[in-house]
């Protein structure tokens, strides 16, 4: 198997790519602006705001979770969704210097 192409780019790098991929689904961007405007939720409160299966919106959450953009606890049976701040401001500076750049070429 070859060596991953990821060391070949810098941490910052790696990191706005692996944001980016998770990011670049139109549900995962529905999810988070549904946090956005109620704060926290559960999945059955998206299943009623989404066009997918349960199975399909828990899929999403796993994906945002994993990148950390959002966090879950566990409430009796059901888990409840809110966005990590931390993490988000954390992308929002990698943009914002990403950006930065953008300015300064063009």
């Amino acid at each position: 198997m070859g060596v991953s192409k990821a060391i070949l780019f810098s941490e910052e790098q790696n990191k706005i790519a692996s944001i980016a991929k998770v990011m670049g689904h139109p549900a995962r961007i529905a999810i988070i602006q549904h946090l956005i405007q109620n704060r926290t939720c559960i999945v059955s409160n998206l299943i009623k705001e989404l066009p997918l299966s349960q199975s399909t919106i828990s899929q999403h959450l796993k994906e945002l979770k994993n990148i950390g953009i959002i966090k879950g606890e566990i409430d009796g049976q059901t888990i409840c969704y809110c966005l990590n701040k931390d993490r988000l401001l954390e992308l929002s500076e990698l943009l914002n210097r990403l950006n930065v750049e953008i300015k300064k070429c063009c």
